[in-house]
């Protein structure tokens, strides 16, 4: 069935998928739907556009965000984050891609999510598009201090402060000059973030006009996920909005790109701290520009020799990248890529030199030439098959639900005219090539054609320049002062009047009754919580979840922790990382990457230490070896996990030398992509044990010490004491008490536990000394630690209570009240911020204020003091509490996927967290009350109690008084 005003123009079953794809065209405009018909309540929407920006403005990014600041039937300042605190979504956001932008959101309550139809498809095709909003999102000029035309002149707004912070990761500033050079005449040569030398010169005519153009429903994509039928949704489609409409001519399509005759080479430079070494920190890579991703054969055919060079540590390119002295990493933008109509492959090394640019490239060429000589193993073909096969079938949905991962894979080839069926359905396609495989030359001749015969190629060396910052900074001011110098005494007194009626816009209390909502009386009654049985593998004890996984399965080794000296402590995350990474079993770490790639999914290790639900001080801590597979592998996915905890092989010395290397390098490229949550780690490391671990493994401080132990390992001696400090470590834990969990379908068990019985059950363990962390060192109350960036990073934390307590849930449900009620309008709408927040961290007992690419640094931090002001100085409407346990629910209720959901309950049960004490936790959360959260945060957030830590550059920081500086 389906809506008249709409055409139905093909059902397709998708058995590996279990759902039903549906394709439909709207008859008046030529509007697109794609519906997945599925039997899931947790239903998804998204609606798209082709976006095609011709400059570095940012149009499309900026376009994004000013249109969910009001619509005609929603004229309120900000419904999307007003309707965050009005759903039970599990997702809610919008997306600027290099040539589409989408408006995507999730829930699982019907009610909910037509809520939210009404108000996405308001925004996205009758925004009001008000200036003063484009100045907030966008950018204005406006004085340091608004009312005063003598002080500095500044550039402001939200995506001019968040371009700042994306490109002060070298990474993301690499990735956006490689695809300018890649393509030199289409939108892709642009920006569609923006530039932040470029923003400044949008006007707000240019952003209506563009959506006049773009955001038509001749131009436009429904994709819809779910149990609510398409006619369901048409309808809305059309009542809401389509009805409004007649079609349109346009003429967006993205042509090919002129290609280059020879390739071509350049140099450019990012900022670096000028106390930093620039040896050692430059990126080299080489990219390629392929086909068109409409046809999906020749795309899957990309895709298959990209994974056969570098998927992993055995395959050719990335073995040889890794072992190259020529650089410490293979660069992160290795691989394959579609996001642009035209797909890309890229590799090359990060910590290099200038100077070894053309040898990278020879390098890389050599074993293309060697690959295109003697091809690759079968074997490592069928690797890459399998891993194809794997991405296919395996549900997910922990961090972003699978329904929108589905219409986002969909949404690739759409939005260019291409089949999108294939892109979900693409077993016929692997059977293909599977078949093509078989041809030894498959491989060589694929590496021929697309790389080596194929001059569009750009070698692009990207080198540190220690004083480009202050360059940048400079050519700014004088921008700036170029401006005010030609700026007469009435438009002085323009800027001034704007920022005040801008200032007043923000301040503006909207009728949130304008907005559609939901109420505590739709919160379901209940928590639902994947439930497993006991089950041991001859003695030794074991864990099964029944889960609908679609043919996979999880296995997980779950050892005790026993106590750990200092020094053992600090090793531990470098023995997880090692770990699936060594050669096993007697072979070499090649051949053992070769056997993990056939047969699973992925090994890996990781270490877990929680406070208890009583006392955040006392902690358990546990050792996990994971992994998944297709269910006809489990028998190898056992012995393997088996393989990487008996008998790893430390004695590959080279092999961990790189290893560490690649460590260094992947978590120093991180620091601005994660710098609100290291600010965080930072400012809570005084405050609980398990604070202060997490500061010292994922935080600054590990960061540091992996820095200085990557300098150390240079030396033999240092190198070989590393490796036996790694074999004591897991020589101590192989004798630690241990459980296994194990999540598959239900009809698999037998066969599972046979698979195990062959080397599980048999595991001689003894009695060891319980697992402890020391109380935290003091840390000083203001911390400043000095990285690369153009924007800071702020965060103040409190000590607060374990989760047990009776005052957890009225912390839990004030960091979300004080976000919606004060952080957001000063941090973001006014500070001009990307993000900013408070919320209470339940597992080191922290309550905890941070800002995210925020250009202002002591008024944040003074603004976190000023909500806990606005707290007890204002009466609150009752709505604005609902609002906040609402936002809390959604977060307790989100569904993961089958297999984390499992996981999720095993392990919070082994923490203390069982499915009584987070039932009953949730219904406390339920029965906070205004006075609650004025009663502890009186209690708790009380200023001699505070520690705050700020991430910025060394020129901010020398400004600030009263810090303790740490260069990083």
């Amino acid at each position: 069935m389906h809506h008249p005003a709409f055409q139905h123009l093909r059902s397709h079953p998708v058995p590996a998928l279990r759902l039903e794809f549906q394709e439909y065209r709207h008859r008046a405009t030529g509007a697109r739907h794609l519906h997945l018909a599925a039997d899931d309540p947790h239903n998804a929407f998204m609606v798209a556009f082709l976006t095609v920006p011709q400059d570095s403005t940012g149009v499309a990014h900026i376009l994004e965000h000013t249109a969910l600041c009001g619509s005609r039937r929603y004229p309120v300042r900000d419904p999307f984050f007003m309707m965050i605190r009005r759903s039970l979504n599990t997702f809610m956001n919008a997306f600027t891609s290099s040539d589409w932008t989408a408006y995507p959101f999730a829930s699982q309550n019907k009610k909910d999510f037509n809520n939210l139809l009404d108000v996405y498809l308001d925004a996205a095709f009758f925004p009001l598009l008000d200036e003063r909003d484009f100045a907030q999102e966008g950018h204005r000029l406006e004085f340091a201090q608004p009312d005063d035309p003598n002080s500095e002149l500044l550039f402001k707004g939200v995506v001019f402060n968040e371009m700042k912070g994306a490109l002060s990761s070298p990474v993301q500033r690499l990735g956006q000059e490689l695809q300018h050079r890649l393509f030199p005449t289409i939108t892709y040569h642009h920006n569609s973030g923006g530039d932040p030398e470029a923003i400044p010169d949008l006007t707000h005519e240019r952003l209506r006009a563009f959506h006049a153009r773009h955001y038509h429903p001749s131009n436009a994509i429904f994709l819809t996920y779910g149990d609510i039928p398409a006619a369901e949704h048409q309808q809305r489609f059309e009542t809401q909005a389509l009805n409004r409409f007649q079609a349109l001519t346009l003429d967006l399509a993205i042509p090919d790109e002129r290609r280059l005759s020879a390739p071509l080479a350049d140099l450019i430079h990012y900022p670096l701290d000028g106390t930093e070494d620039p040896s050692d920190q430059t990126h080299i890579v080489l990219g390629w520009l392929l086909g068109p991703i409409t046809d999906p054969l020749a795309t899957l055919r990309a895709r298959l020799l990209s994974d056969a060079l570098l998927d992993n540590s055995s395959s050719p390119l990335r073995n040889a990248l890794e072992t190259s002295e020529l650089g410490a990493a293979p660069s992160p933008l290795c691989g394959f890529d579609t996001a642009t109509r035209e797909a890309t492959f890229v590799c090359g090394l990060e910590g290099s030199n200038p100077e070894h640019a053309e040898a990278v490239e020879t390098l890389v060429l050599e074993v293309l030439q060697q690959v295109a000589a003697d091809g690759v193993p079968q074997e490592a073909v069928d690797a890459a098959l399998h891993q194809l096969e794997l991405s296919e079938r395996e549900i997910t949905g922990d961090g972003f639900p699978y329904g929108l991962r589905l219409l986002m894979e969909a949404l690739t080839p759409a939005i260019h005219g291409a089949d999108p069926l294939p892109a979900l359905d693409s077993n016929p396609l692997l059977e293909q090539l599977r078949l093509e495989s078989r041809d030894p030359e498959f491989i060589p001749r694929l590496a021929r054609q697309l790389l080596l015969d194929n001059p569009h190629r750009v070698r692009l060396t990207m080198a540190p320049d220690a004083g480009l910052s202050a360059k940048q900074a400079a050519a700014e001011r004088e921008r700036l002062a170029a401006i005010r110098a030609a700026l007469a005494d009435a438009d002085k007194t323009r800027l001034v009047e704007q920022a005040r009626i801008l200032t007043e816009r923000q301040q503006r209390q909207d009728d949130p009754e304008l907005l559609p909502k939901v109420g505590l009386e739709d919160v379901p009654p209940d928590l639902k919580i994947a439930e497993g049985v006991a089950r041991p593998v001859g003695a030794l004890p074991a864990a099964w979840y029944a889960q609908g996984t679609n043919g996979m399965v999880y296995l997980q080794a779950v050892l005790d922790l026993p106590a750990l000296d200092p020094e053992e402590l600090d090793l531990l995350p470098l023995l997880c990382a090692c770990l699936p990474e060594v050669g096993s079993a007697g072979r070499d770490y090649r051949a053992t990457q070769a056997r993990q790639a056939a047969v699973t999914g992925g090994i890996g290790a990781r270490a877990s230490v929680r406070g208890e639900v009583d006392d955040v001080h006392r902690v358990k801590g546990v050792l996990v070896l994971t992994g998944k597979a297709l269910a006809r592998n489990q028998a190898a996915l056992s012995e393997l996990l088996w393989e990487t905890l008996t008998s790893p092989r430390f004695d590959e010395l080279p092999r961990l030398r790189e290893l560490v290397a690649q460590m260094r390098a992947q978590r120093e490229e991180a620091v601005t992509d994660h710098g609100h949550m290291l600010a965080l780690a930072a400012a809570s490391a005084g405050l609980s044990p398990t604070a202060a671990l997490s500061h010292r493994w994922e935080g600054l401080q590990g960061l540091r010490d992996l820095k200085a132990l990557d300098e150390s390992l240079d030396d033999p001696a240092a190198l070989a004491a590393f490796a036996a400090r790694l074999e004591r470590l897991r020589d101590r834990l192989q004798g630690a008490p241990r459980q296994l969990l194990v999540v598959s379908e239900a009809e698999r068990r037998e066969a599972i536990a046979a698979a195990l019985a062959t080397h599980w059950r048999d595991v001689a363990t003894s009695k060891v000394e319980a697992f402890a962390l020391a109380a935290p060192e003091a840390s000083p109350a203001r911390q400043g630690f000095s990285v690369n960036t153009q924007v800071n990073f702020c965060a103040k934390a409190y000590p607060t209570v374990a989760p047990n307590h009776p005052d957890a849930p009225a912390l839990h449900v004030l960091g979300d009240f004080l976000r919606n009620g004060h952080l957001h309008r000063a941090i973001r709408e006014q500070g001009g911020a990307y993000g900013g927040g408070a919320g209470y961290h339940p597992d080191s007992g922290a309550f905890r204020f941070y800002s995210y690419r925020d250009p202002r640094l002591a008024d944040t931090l003074a603004d976190f003091d000023r909500a806990l002001d606005w707290l007890q100085g204002h009466d609150h409407p009752a709505r604005t509490l609902e609002e906040a346990i609402l936002g809390i629910i959604a977060a307790i209720d989100k569904p993961g996927s089958p297999a984390g959901e499992a996981i999720g309950a095993f392990f919070g049960a082994l923490f203390g967290r069982t499915p009584e004490q987070r039932r009953a936790y949730r219904q406390r959360v339920l029965a906070v009350t205004l006075d609650d959260l004025k009663r502890v945060a009186a209690n708790y957030l009380r200023p001699e109690q505070a520690h705050c830590a700020v991430l910025s550059n060394a020129r901010t920081l020398a400004e600030q008084r009263d810090f303790t500086i740490v260069a990083i």
